[in-house]
């Protein structure tokens, strides 16, 4: 489907009067929305939304991280919000610095591991925003991982993310891969991948110099080169991944690529005890429960300066938010 979605093929054709419908449906939800119908509720502090118009991942967690740091360190206190994709639970729950990937999603999980902030995973979104005041009732903005069709929660900001893949053969699903019509009004855009195919905010891509072990301590990725090395990935791009070890000079002999936020049940430890297991730090959370031993490759996301000053412009001009 992936490739499908990319042109106006056969299938894609085929599928194209269901995707007529599925827009419909769509428009049919934000008219209810417009009218007051279905409701919208608001927060009390400003939201940020960080999503996608495209299905499958485009990048959206590392552009929270990014921006959970920045606010950050502009002296302001962040929280974040998510449905948590893939949990075997549905309460509303704050995700902790040993929560199981299994219980909150891996990419909360990741989140609340990297940058430290509050995060919050729920059903509804709302719900999950007003769980992480009640538990910390000094947060001054709120992120919301994903949620850009999520029309029940309030925002004051919308910032859509984009790969490579643009809006692939510009239909719907399921005869394409956009969830709703593009263009549509958004705050600022920005491409998560090597090859813009519109205008947007950039941001640079790389391997961390060190991977790092389960209890903390770290490995240079230089140390790595002529060891025996298997790399998996359980992500929406993971010859991305693998291309990136390989540009720094890792070669690993086996490359394994999993379906995205896959669990891991499936696969075994390889049988050479001497060899290094290499992921990435969103899997290594749910890998080291079976192996241990390897060893996580952070991801180093700098989105452009420009794209932090639109966003300090943005947010300070929201009624009730001056710039700190």
């Amino acid at each position: 489907m992936q490739d499908a979605w990319l042109q106006r093929g056969v299938l894609a054709r085929l599928l194209w009067p269901l995707s007529l419908l599925y827009g419909g449906l769509a428009a049919l939800r934000r008219t209810l929305y417009l009218l007051g119908a279905l409701r919208t509720e608001s927060a009390g502090v400003p939201v940020v939304i960080v999503g996608n118009v495209i299905a499958g991942g485009s990048g959206k967690t590392p552009v929270v991280m990014a921006i959970v740091r920045h606010l950050e360190a502009r002296g302001l206190r962040v929280g974040v919000v998510s449905r948590g994709y893939g949990r075997s639970t549905q309460d509303c729950r704050e995700v902790q610095d040993d929560s199981a990937p299994d219980e909150v999603g891996d990419e909360p999980a990741l989140i609340r591991r990297s940058t430290g902030a509050p995060v919050f995973v729920a059903r509804r979104r709302i719900e999950a925003a007003r769980a992480l005041l009640a538990r910390h009732p000094a947060t001054q903005v709120i992120v919301s991982d994903d949620g850009l069709q999520h029309l029940a929660l309030a925002r004051d900001l919308e910032i859509c993310v984009f790969d490579d893949r643009g809006i692939g053969n510009g239909w719907l699903l399921p005869a394409g891969l956009l969830r709703e019509p593009w263009p549509r009004p958004c705050d600022l855009v920005i491409h998560t991948g090597d090859r813009p195919a519109f205008a947007g905010f950039r941001a640079r891509r790389t391997l961390a110099d060190d991977a790092v072990r389960r209890d903390g301590t770290r490995v240079p990725l230089a140390s790595l080169a002529g060891a025996s090395l298997i790399a998996v990935a359980a992500i929406a791009k993971p010859e991305g991944f693998f291309q990136m070890l390989r540009a720094r000079g890792v070669l690993p002999a086996q490359c394994i690529a999993l379906p995205d936020h896959d669990d891991f049940s499936r696969w075994s430890p390889p049988a050479d005890p001497g060899a290094i297991v290499l992921c990435t730090e969103k899997d290594a959370l749910k890998l080291w429960q079976k192996a241990p031993a390897a060893l996580a490759v952070p991801l180093v996301f700098e989105p452009e300066p420009a794209f932090f000053a639109a966003l300090d412009a943005k947010l300070s001009s929201r009624d009730g938010h001056q710039a700190a």
